[in-house]
């Protein structure tokens, strides 16, 4: 369990943030903080709107309203001719997504490269980085998350614990300034998740900043320093691991605590 500390400067910051799909309000006015060093688990029921939040944060969802700010700086929003929001400035998208790293539940690595190249890419061809100093970084990474030996081989040839391994290496080869995870470890093997929530947990204890989506309630209570309880598009309870998990007065979060015991 680390530290709640919020003398810490603010990595993220999302205020009032709305999204609709048609007429489906998927996000009802979100509004959260996260501080250097916080790990933020979010739970919810699936269709609770927790996907679509991450993926409005890094823009690949365009909210309808709110405000998003990554270190400091606001994403700043215009209408277009049809009245629909989006980005008034697609380089300063480029260059606060490149502060997010993002780890999605299918990995997405680049099929056609090496787990080597998909980790240069970003850094060389998106920030224009040194090649050769961009490799040592990229190697110590899969070294870190376990898979070193892996790094001239291609996705389809890793399990998927390693691919997903090699997906968050590739999300810290940018040096973002948070990390968000969608369900990192949903479409793993049971005897697979495990590797890949040791690696988060270390990410953790270092000190990142990272939100993550997830139904593992061993890395809610243990490893995350606040708990955000997400239903249908607004966030129903939040707190500490020990305020939600021991005193939460949430009947819903009760139940949906008690379910995932049940099916645990």
């Amino acid at each position: 369990m680390k530290r709640l500390d919020t003398n810490t400067p603010v990595a993220l910051s999302v205020k009032n943030l709305h999204k609709s799909f048609g007429a489906n309000e998927v996000l009802k006015g979100i509004s959260l903080d996260a501080h250097e060093g916080d790990v933020i688990t979010i739970l919810g029921s699936s269709g609770s709107g927790k996907s679509t939040f991450l993926r409005c944060i890094n823009l690949l969802e365009t909210p309808d309203s709110g405000e998003i700010s990554v270190a400091g700086e606001t994403i700043t929003m215009r209408k277009n001719r049809r009245g629909q929001p989006e980005p008034t400035d697609r380089h300063q998208v480029d260059r606060i997504r490149s502060e997010l790293g993002m780890v999605f539940q299918s990995f997405n690595l680049f099929s056609h490269m090496t787990i080597l190249d998909n980790l240069l890419e970003g850094p060389v061809h998106v920030q224009g980085r040194s090649r050769a100093e961009c490799i040592a970084e990229a190697e110590a990474l899969l070294e870190k998350v376990g898979i070193a030996d892996k790094r001239n081989h291609y996705p389809a040839h890793l399990s998927g614990g390693q691919q997903q391994r090699a997906a968050i290496a590739r999300a810290l080869a940018m040096k973002p300034k948070v990390m968000l995870f969608d369900e990192p470890t949903s479409a793993l093997d049971p005897e697979r998740v495990g590797e890949v929530l040791k690696v988060m947990r270390a990410l953790a204890e270092e000190g990142r900043t990272m939100l993550v989506v997830t139904h593992e309630m061993g890395f809610a209570r243990n490893v995350s320093n606040r708990v955000v309880f997400m239903h249908q598009g607004l966030i129903e309870a939040e707190g500490t691991p020990a305020e939600l998990f021991q005193q939460e007065k949430s009947a819903r979060f009760r139940q949906f605590i008690s379910s995932h015991a049940a099916h645990a």
